[in-house]
């Protein structure tokens, strides 16, 4: 079932819910307002008639019949008439039916006696248990059929010195009474219907136009998820109410999922790059070596010199592979995330081992040291390696001398290693961290292009940065920037 039919049956069920208490209430309230004005006539009339005939019994009307005692049995009622001289009881007839009974519930008087008109020989209901209440002189009412009608009826002693004389029925049809209520409910339940009905078509109109945002967002990611474009937005122009949080929401996840697209396109691309580049870089040494060894089994054999030469070139080739190996093991360690130490340093004695074995490289060049007596918080032997690639990338690239500096910016230490070199083109120095990236014009230097992505693995991994840029008028300049012992400790 749609969320719009659950919706718009939500609606209907609660209008029909409150319908049905609004008629019950309206049905309720106007069954008793019509019964309650039915019961206070009847009780004015009964109390009334009983009153008049009480007073016609103590005090008789000149020239009018006395009031008969108990009839015998099988003796005709009288008119009613004769027991009242009140005019207005003369008028009963046309809104109430009256009967006077003796105390035994026997018919004494009726309108019309003896002319056999509306039945007035016949005394109305009255049960034993309403005779006992009214010999016990307690007025009762009750409700029955009386030649074809339901009827009201009030039935009212007519007490003398503590004793029941006659008993009174007033009785009025509740036939048209009970035909209004039944009109009544039929027109509420005709109304409620009608009403519901139009409220179900207007609520599906409403729900529809509400969830047609809703809509929009679940196409949107149907075409995403078909089509894997990422860079589609929901176009939601309405407020800001749950559905522009969601529209909001869904846009904000479209954005996290693009970039973790690209990110994971990118980490695909570089993935294949750098195998393609592991495979040529290690396919020329091997090659190197698989062609000295061929020339070694060469019958007949090289002369001593020759072989020696051979078995030389093997063994620099074998050493090159160590190094390849070794530097992608490094990075692989930094690409799983193997956590560096955290250590107290003093880098000014990491520097000095540095530019002391960097010296080793080439005797004669000069490496100059501006350094500061500071102390970081990082791992001391990447540091170091770090150092040393930065130098020997120095020495490799430039015949000049080569300075190496230190300065302490609020909680940060930067290690600053120049050269004054020729420098690097703007269009690769975005690029020198790239694995087994080696511009054009060092295709003469030995190396596999893995020294700068190492010593950024290795930066990062102790919370650091660095950085390249090419210096006036000439060099390059290497920032490596760590926090102090300070900032790293807290």
């Amino acid at each position: 079932m749609s969320i719009r039919l659950r919706l718009t049956l939500l609606y209907s069920a609660i209008l029909a819910l409150t319908l049905i208490v609004f008629g019950t209430a309206l049905y309720t309230i106007q069954a008793q307002q019509t019964m309650d004005s039915l019961r206070a006539n009847l009780i004015q009339n009964g109390n009334g008639l009983a009153q008049s005939i009480l007073h016609n019994y103590l005090n008789p009307i000149p020239n009018s019949n006395p009031i008969p005692p108990p009839r015998p049995q099988g003796r005709p009622p009288i008119p009613i008439e004769t027991l009242s001289g009140d005019q207005a009881f003369n008028q009963l007839r046309e809104r109430v039916i009256t009967r006077v009974l003796d105390p035994n519930g026997e018919l004494i008087a009726s309108p019309f006696a003896g002319q056999d008109q509306d039945n007035s020989g016949e005394a109305l209901p009255l049960s034993s248990d309403g005779l006992l209440a009214l010999k016990d002189k307690q007025v009762w009412w009750e409700t029955a059929d009386a030649n074809g009608d339901h009827l009201l009826i009030f039935n009212v002693p007519v007490i003398y010195q503590n004793n029941v004389m006659y008993i009174v029925q007033v009785a009025q049809s509740l036939t048209q009474r009970d035909q209004a209520l039944m009109a009544l409910s039929s027109t509420l339940l005709l109304a409620g219907l009608v009403t519901i009905l139009i409220a179900f078509g207007i609520g599906w109109v409403l729900s529809g136009e509400t969830l047609r945002p809703i809509h929009h967002v679940t196409q949107t990611a149907q075409v995403i998820g078909r089509e894997s474009d990422f860079t589609r937005r929901v176009d939601y122009k309405g407020p800001n109410d749950e559905i522009g949080q969601l529209a909001s929401t869904f846009n904000s996840m479209l954005a996290r999922l693009q970039n973790a697209y690209q990110g994971v396109s990118r980490a695909l691309k570089m993935q294949r790059d750098f195998v393609a580049d592991v495979s040529h870089e290690l396919r020329t040494p091997l090659t190197t070596i698989r062609g000295n060894l061929e020339l070694l089994q060469r019958e007949p054999p090289l002369p001593v010199g020759e072989q020696s030469e051979v078995l030389a070139d093997v063994v620099d080739e074998s050493d090159r592979l160590i190094r390849l190996v070794n530097n992608l093991l490094i990075l692989a360690r930094a690409d799983a995330g193997q956590s560096l130490t955290h250590e107290s340093i003093s880098i000014r004695s990491v520097i000095e081992e540095a530019c002391k074995q960097a010296r080793q490289m080439d005797r004669q060049r000069k490496i100059n040291e501006d350094v500061q007596e500071l102390t970081v918080f990082g791992d001391r032997d990447a540091l170091k390696q770090v150092l040393l690639i930065l130098l020997d990338n120095a020495i490799k690239y430039t015949t000049e001398d080569i300075a190496i500096m230190t300065r302490a910016i609020k909680d940060q230490v930067d290690i600053c290693v120049r050269d004054q070199g020729p420098g690097i083109s703007p269009d690769k120095l975005q690029h020198v961290f790239d694995r087994f990236y080696r511009g054009e014009s060092n295709s003469g230097v030995q190396g596999f292009g893995l020294g700068l992505p190492i010593a950024k693995a290795l930066v990062e991994g102790q919370g650091g940065s660095i950085t390249i840029q090419n210096e006036k008028p000439h060099g390059t300049r290497v920032t490596i920037s760590l926090n102090s012992l300070k900032d790293g400790s807290s």
